[in-house]
């Protein structure tokens, strides 16, 4: 017979498993074996994101209300997107109209890519009512420097003939001058909050070529040719804009758009996880709570630099709660996680039978670990 737990709720808010599972998944199952081994335990389940892939997912987790939309893909051709809104705020993922994972075949084009679907979903929003847009940032297909996100709500960009230029980056080397057009009227009394956890400029050895292009395809040339452009889109937009952004923290984030949605959007930005933790609820969750349980799919080195189960960790500890994490695989040592704050990790990789077992059979593994760590910190 399971042993009978204390009081207190658990919560559980980890990340996606990217490639294997996504949050709500991975929180169900770990919830899941929660119960079995400690059945009068209530357990919360709250996917969380750091502003990158799975934020959308994580915001309709939430309570969030899906809004469909058919937008541009990277390439020109149309996608099925989502936005996410409740009451007056609206979340606004790249990656649903941009990302990598939205180019056809899976072909990278590093020239041509474009964000234009980006500034659809915002136009939605608007549209909508929204007067505060959270754009998640990351995984993206393009390095144009979100000229494709701010064509999409009205501003003109334009060679020496005056012609529209196409999407992507490569054709930024033509501009000649910006219209900013309604831009200015379309966001009157809108609020736009960028979740970002790079500190990269635009341009130079850290910037949005150099550090992501290759990611996307670029290399050799591609990459002399989307500097060139960057750097002539972000000379035009100082002008029409009257300061410069370029090499704000964040500006380099998703090829450039941070750039953007800085220059022109009149955004802030907020580290990812900080700002979703907010916009979940988190802090009301874990009120009272006696464990929270946290992951993703590689607890590393990176984990530590703002990644979700860090602030998750950070979040809960400050509220004096216990923050255990569940991981595909675990490649810190004990000393490394438990100064970040967690009282126990457990890694699919150790509870696996045969090798690759953690990828194929993730979401039955994500419940042992639950039983697990239920057996080991909430039972007894």
């Amino acid at each position: 017979m399971p042993a009978t737990p204390t009081q207190g709720h658990v919560v559980v808010a980890p990340d996606k498993f990217k490639g294997t599972l996504e949050g709500a998944e991975v929180a169900a199952r770990i919830a899941a074996g929660i119960r079995r081994v400690a059945p009068g335990t209530e357990v919360r389940e709250l996917p969380v994101a750091d502003g990158g892939e799975g934020t959308l997912a994580a915001a309709l987790a939430a309570g969030f209300t899906r809004i469909p939309a058919k937008v541009a893909g990277p390439t020109g051709l149309p996608v099925d997107a989502a936005l996410a809104v409740r009451g007056d705020t609206a979340v606004v993922e790249l990656a649903q109209s941009s990302g990598l994972a939205r180019l056809p075949g899976g072909r990278t084009a590093p020239l041509a890519a474009g964000s234009y679907g980006v500034g659809q979903l915002i136009g939605r929003a608007v549209g909508l009512g929204a007067k505060r847009i959270v754009l998640g940032l990351g995984g993206s297909a393009c390095t144009d420097g979100g000229a494709g996100m701010v064509q999409a709500l009205g501003v003109s960009l334009l060679d020496a003939d005056g012609t529209e230029l196409p999407p992507g980056g490569a054709a930024l080397r033509r501009l000649d001058r910006i219209d900013l057009g309604p831009l200015a009227d379309a966001l009157t009394g809108v609020e736009v909050v960028v979740a970002c956890d790079v500190d990269n400029p635009l341009l130079g050895p850290r910037g949005a070529t150099a550090v992501y292009g290759p990611q996307k395809g670029a290399d050799g040339d591609d990459l002399l040719v989307l500097e060139e452009g960057l750097a002539r889109f972000a000379d035009k937009v100082g002008e029409a804009a009257g300061r410069d952004f370029r090499d704000a923290p964040g500006a380099g984030a998703a090829g450039g758009v941070g750039f953007a949605a800085l220059a022109l959007l009149g955004a802030t930005m907020r580290p990812g996880i900080e700002l979703m933790l907010e916009l979940l609820g988190f802090d009301e969750a874990v009120r009272g709570a006696r464990l929270v349980v946290t992951g993703e799919g590689c607890l590393d080195a990176q984990t530590l630099h703002g990644k979700a189960p860090a602030g998750v960790a950070a979040a809960a500890t400050r509220a004096g709660v216990r923050v255990a994490a569940v991981a595909g695989r675990l490649e810190l040592s004990e000393r490394e996680w438990r100064a970040a704050g967690f009282t126990a990790a457990y890694a699919l990789t150790d509870l696996a039978e045969q090798p690759g077992d953690s990828m194929t059979r993730a979401a039955e593994l994500a419940e042992v670990a639950g039983e697990r760590l239920a057996a080991a910190l909430l039972t007894g």
